[in-house]
């Protein structure tokens, strides 16, 4: 019989010892087809499945592979670790929602296809009288392209680019030379110049038209109906003057940063990305490996591996959960940070539940050293009691 159990006999060991039992069996009984048989079984065994890959060198230079693990920090998920994160988080916090964005003194600033209403007092000759049928932008004077409006005593009047009061002026500077001191009153009833878009998963997506009452990016997803149920409700795209920003819209509600709200003006696009990106992958020895949407109220890691159904108790290492993240391109180089949980210690599955994962990250689940080499004896097992089997039928004379 022949014994695995001793502590020195690594995979290695193992793997030259089957070797060198093949080459004897292969002079010893050249011609048995039962060996020959038993020979196949112990060479596909010499390896465990899964634990190689053809066209791999084990040595090949991995000069490459040590240059990138220098640009990976690895740290322990422990209660120092918590605390800075949460920190951070409490700082940033702090820094941003005092700033909200400033609506006093705005203007809004006529364009070319706006409708003015146009009366002046006690001269009803210059005021068009409502009728029942119409609507007062359809009576109303329309900005042209060239940007003039047309009116009596007061013909090609510039007003594309001027705000309300500055036309009024203009207006009543032209008509004092035939009325004395006119009192006109000029109002804007067809906004029809400038207009914001809100794009993606919202419910009413479409064209929002910019108005006498400042218009915000969030005031403008509550007109477009809010997002969809599969709309991304962390971040939006905003696209302004050709330049795009993420806006942190998960930030604003939940953690009151006014300062991810913006004005808009004409020409604003808000775009509103899917849930697709919203997701951690669990891998490696957990029960059902795969992929997790993150919710609106986030995602713990604790969490994660009870969506999963928890880590195989008999093969996985407790010790050996791991969180990759990617990092953005830094000055330092770092690519990606690693995040170990030691899940043994009843403490870390507290810490856990306080760790939260962020889209994209990987959670990656080891297998307790144990478990590789039960399965390593699985494997060569079947093939040591085949060879038994062979020389119980030789030594029994019915060897063929």
């Amino acid at each position: 019989m022949l014994d695995f159990s001793h502590k020195n006999l690594t995979y290695g060991k193992l793997q030259k010892f089957s070797e060198g039992l093949n080459v004897f069996i292969m002079i010893k009984y050249p011609n048995n087809l039962i060996v020959a048989l038993s020979l196949v079984m112990l060479s596909s065994c010499s390896i465990i499945p899964g634990s190689h890959m053809d066209g791999v060198d084990a040595n090949t230079n991995s000069s490459t592979l040590e240059q990138d693990l220098s640009k990976v920090t690895i740290s322990i998920i422990d209660s120092a670790l918590i605390s800075r994160f949460n920190a951070d988080k409490k700082t940033d916090s702090e820094t941003k929602k005092n700033t909200p964005i400033i609506t006093d003194g705005y203007d809004y600033v006529l364009g070319v296809g706006d409708v003015l209403s146009i009366g002046v007092w006690d001269h009803p000759e210059l005021t068009i009288p409502a009728a029942v049928q119409r609507t007062a932008e359809f009576d109303g004077f329309r900005i042209q392209a060239d940007g003039t409006i047309t009116y009596a005593y007061a013909a090609n009047v510039p007003a594309a680019g001027k705000t309300i009061r500055q036309l009024h002026d203009i207006l009543v500077k032209k008509l004092s030379k035939v009325i004395e001191k006119p009192q006109i009153d000029l109002k804007v009833v067809g906004f029809k110049s400038q207009r914001a878009y809100v794009t993606g998963e919202v419910k009413n997506p479409g064209v929002l038209p910019i108005n006498e009452l400042p218009l915000t990016l969030i005031e403008a997803l509550n007109l477009s109906g809010g997002l969809s149920d599969r709309a991304d409700w962390r971040t939006v795209n905003f696209t302004s003057d050709n330049q795009t920003e993420i806006i942190k819209l998960d930030d604003f509600y939940t953690k009151g940063d006014l300062s991810q709200n913006r004005l808009l003006k004409s020409g604003d696009i808000i775009h509103v990305n899917r849930t697709d990106n919203q997701k951690v992958f669990v891998l490696g020895d957990v029960s059902n490996a795969g992929s997790i949407e993150i919710t609106r109220y986030g995602l713990s890691l604790a969490e994660a591996l009870s969506d999963v159904g928890g880590l195989n108790e008999q093969t996985a290492n407790a010790n050996g959960v791991f969180v990759l993240r990617k990092r953005p391109i830094n000055e330092e180089g770092v690519i990606a940070d690693v995040y170990q949980l030691h899940a043994k210690n009843v403490v870390a599955l507290v810490l856990a539940d306080q760790f939260e994962l962020q889209p994209r990250d990987i959670v990656y689940v080891t297998t307790a050293p144990i478990a590789r080499w039960n399965r390593l004896i699985s494997q060569l097992v079947p093939t040591v009691s085949a060879l038994e089997n062979v020389s119980t039928i030789k030594n029994q004379g019915a060897f063929f």
